[in-house]
């Protein structure tokens, strides 16, 4: 596990000077980490070169696995296990097997896609947030760059970064505790103060 992590941090003021400087430091080989706004900034994932989410693949995964649990446990009570004539219909009624298949295609779906978000963005109770700028919460945007990420020198991407209108270029480091939070300090910590040490920070 890397112990520490360095970045540098640019910081923009004008929404349009963002763009075309997320335009030019991709352009220049820059690999960025993650840019951060107060507002959402139409044509940024573009800029950013963001792929299509696969969310609504994992959705139909969710779903269809939700129709197959529903008409599998259906089908095994109703016409192998406990056979009943209810009604006069037949052991195996597939109509009425509808109401239940469909409340669990959308029960699985939802839990499913929930998981599938916050298990790829790393969103674990205990992680600890990276703020690289409190100030992109009011009036600023910002962007961080991994230092290693990329092939090129600090100076050569502080440079870009210039190049491309950031009107503050700086280097942020993360310490180990910073990096990665311990779960059992999320415990205690919770049980103590009764509110962990990623919500005071925020707060």
């Amino acid at each position: 596990m890397e112990k520490e992590k360095h970045y540098l941090v640019a910081v923009f003021d004008d929404q349009d000077d963002f763009l075309h400087g997320v335009e030019h430091i991709r352009h220049a080989g820059v690999k960025i980490q993650e840019a951060f706004t107060p507002y959402p900034v139409h044509r940024l994932e573009d800029a950013l070169g963001y792929e299509r989410s696969l969310m609504p693949v994992a959705a139909f995964c969710f779903g269809a696995l939700g129709t197959t649990f529903a008409i599998t446990m259906q089908t095994s009570m109703m016409a192998i296990d406990w056979p009943m004539i209810i009604g006069g219909k037949p052991f195996l009624s597939i109509p009425d097997f509808v109401p239940v298949s469909f409340e669990c295609t959308v029960l699985f779906a939802a839990f499913g896609m929930v998981g599938t978000f916050l298990f790829s963005n790393d969103l674990k109770p205990y992680k600890v947030p990276k703020i690289f700028d409190i100030r992109s919460t009011d009036d600023k945007l910002v962007l961080a760059i991994d230092l290693a990420k990329n092939s090129l020198s600090e100076d050569q991407i502080k440079m870009i970064l210039k190049e491309a209108k950031a009107e503050e270029v700086y280097r942020k480091d993360f310490t180990e505790e910073e990096n990665e939070g311990s779960f059992i300090k999320y415990l205690i910590d919770l049980f103590n103060n009764g509110v962990t040490r990623s919500s005071r920070q925020l707060s």
